[in-house]
């Protein structure tokens, strides 16, 4: 069971609030390092306790390849297996089924898809997603979709949608009664705003504890992703928790918390970390630059991290260049400190008021691409 309180709404649209399902809570607006295979690559569990995460994300479509259900059911569930006090969620492994897997065939029933492993053939319907989420156990658990990449064909996203929002009903039949986890439903429809306002009307009468938006981020120009993003928080239940899946920069975020989203998830703080790129309050760094090679002043001069307090950008350059395995953990670890630092001046700012002026003054300062 899933209980969501918002307690702070600001003028622009976001919202501040806290979630608590099975025990485990966590602040909102959040972000949820992604832990993929059960780990946050490059860091250590402790590690991100001592950075303030609170909840992180495991995909269902890894986990169930490797290490498979057993080993984690006989752990107790992802939390234990991975020793992690916090709050947990999994993907469905829709968008991996679609995007990573060598796909065989699609039909109403589900897919039926080879391991991108072992070329192993496996099919998996709604009801099996949702069975192998129960058997992870993850605190929240995700209905199975089917994801359109951009450009969308018209009638291929449409026929997508309906599946999708067809999935999303038997998933949460299966669902129902089973376990304890929250299930939430996720809105497809392309990049056509009717097919995401019909898909959302189906869903919000589903009984999903939270709602996210799918589909969005990958490839398409920024202001459609956020004009779409905004449109469906709108039509999504006040009251249950909104989440836009694999979204995204910092500065994707800052807009994207003021349509009203509560729960974020990325990769980019780690994969950047992993290949030489740390983000700061002004953008980006590329530690691979030549620049770099003799710049003595901290990777982020406004940053208060154990990295930034201790490293300099010239040493963190030199450990990349050769390879070494602390230049992966040291820029992960400064990432992830930014991104979870960032989710709690946004929800400071919400609490206060002035959310519209926060963003205004982070998004002027920031040169993402630099």
């Amino acid at each position: 069971m899933l209980q969501f309180t918002i307690e702070h709404t600001d003028p622009s649209g976001a919202r501040a609030g806290r979630v608590v399902v099975r025990g485990r809570a966590f602040d909102t607006p959040a972000f949820l390092p992604v832990a993929t295979q059960a780990s946050v690559k490059a860091l250590t569990q402790r590690e991100l306790t001592d950075l303030g995460a609170q909840i992180v994300l495991g995909n269902a479509y890894h986990l169930y390849l490797r290490p498979g259900l057993e080993v984690i059911r006989k752990a107790g569930g992802l939390a234990a297996f991975m020793a992690w006090s916090g709050a947990t969620l999994t993907d469905s492994g829709g968008y991996q089924v679609f995007s990573l897997a060598p796909l065989i065939e699609v039909s109403e029933e589900g897919v039926t898809f080879r391991s991108h492993i072992d070329g192993a053939e496996h099919f998996l319907t709604p009801e099996a997603a949702v069975e192998v989420q129960h058997e992870i156990g993850a605190d929240i658990i995700m209905a199975f979709d089917q994801p359109v990449g951009y450009p969308a064909d018209p009638a291929a996203a449409s026929e997508a949608t309906e599946r999708s929002d067809r999935w999303a009903a038997r998933c949460a039949a299966a669902h129902q009664g089973a376990s304890d986890q929250a299930l939430f439903g996720i809105v497809q429809g392309g990049f056509d705003a009717g097919l995401r306002r019909d898909s959302a009307a189906r869903l919000s009468g589903l009984p999903f504890e939270g709602f996210a938006i799918g589909g969005l981020s990958v490839g398409e120009p920024k202001d459609l992703t956020f004009d779409l993003a905004a449109r469906t928080a709108a039509l999504l239940p006040r009251e249950r928790p909104r989440y836009l899946m694999g979204v995204g920069t910092p500065s994707d975020i800052i807009r994207a918390v003021a349509c009203g989203i509560d729960i974020f998830d990325c990769v980019l703080p780690t994969r950047l970390g992993r290949n030489g790129t740390a983000y700061t309050r002004t953008g980006k760094i590329n530690l691979k630059n030549s620049r770099y090679q003799d710049d003595l002043a901290p990777l982020d001069p406004g940053c208060r991290c154990e990295i930034c307090a201790t490293y300099s950008r010239a040493y963190l350059r030199h450990l990349y260049k050769c390879g070494e395995i602390l230049a992966a953990r040291a820029l992960s670890y400064h990432n992830v400190h930014l991104y979870l630092r960032l989710m709690e001046e946004i929800r400071e700012a919400i609490r206060a008021g002035r959310y519209r002026e926060f963003a205004a003054e982070m998004l002027a300062q920031r040169i993402e691409n630099g």
